[in-house]
């Protein structure tokens, strides 16, 4: 499994995509949080937090997790190396955990530098350091199980089709699902709260109010395990 991890993060830097994941992440958010005159924009609001940075994350994850993930098994399939792969002396499940570990792990290196939006918010407090800590770090806890949710989506997606493309825009599908869509339900039969916890938003929304329940980290450990059961199905059915 560190093997696959290894060589898949590395094929992430060896190409323009871990750039311009971690590029187009930060200047969206940038511009958003700090140079649009938006309701986003931190400097503006009025009062120190980073509320708008933990509504926009999710929405890029939308769209960059799945640009990460979509060559992870596409790829081999239609390079014919998921053959030679599956000759090798390491099990499927180390195969797909490897996988998900790697792309995860880019997501984590894309987070690191929104760290800085923090010591910014703390700074700019009144009086200083007047930030919500608890809240902060829950919202971080909440992202980091969003985007393995989104991953394992994404990896799974990409056992689908030998296009890029079509891993892509699938993987975009399923996770708006999941994310918004048991909400729109929800909210358009007189916000039925059985429909929206199927959601993610919902257990997202839960952990970043700073209180980490286990039926928040059940949900999301479920969720991305059944995707990851599934890719494995995948392999082996083929």
């Amino acid at each position: 499994m560190i093997a696959i991890l290894k060589k898949e993060f590395n094929s992430f830097f060896a190409s323009p995509i871990a750039y311009l994941v971690i590029g187009v992440f930060l200047l969206i958010n940038g511009l958003f949080l700090w140079f649009f005159k938006d309701d986003f924009n931190i400097l503006n609001a009025g009062f120190a937090d980073l509320n708008p940075f933990f509504f926009l994350a999710p929405w890029l994850f939308l769209f960059l997790i799945p640009a990460i993930t979509m060559k992870s098994f596409a790829d081999e399939f239609n390079n014919g190396t998921i053959e030679l792969l599956m000759t090798k002396p390491i099990s499927n499940w180390q195969i797909v955990l490897g996988k998900f570990s790697a792309s995860l792990l880019l997501v984590v290196v894309a987070l690191i530098p929104t760290l800085t939006y923090v010591y910014t918010v703390y700074q700019l407090g009144n009086p200083i350091g007047n930030i919500d800590f608890g809240t902060t770090i829950g919202s971080y806890i909440g992202l980091l199980f969003l985007a393995a949710t989104y991953t394992a989506i994404g990896l799974f997606t990409s056992t689908l089709s030998k296009n890029q493309i079509v891993a892509f825009i699938l993987s975009i599908f399923i996770t708006f699902i999941l994310f918004f869509g048991f909400d729109a339900i929800a909210n358009s039969i007189d916000n039925n709260l059985t429909i929206q916890k199927l959601g993610i938003n919902e257990h997202f929304k839960s952990i970043s109010r700073g209180v980490i329940d286990t039926r928040d980290l059940i949900y999301f450990i479920s969720v991305t395990f059944f995707f990851l059961f599934i890719t494995k199905t995948r392999l082996e059915n083929e």
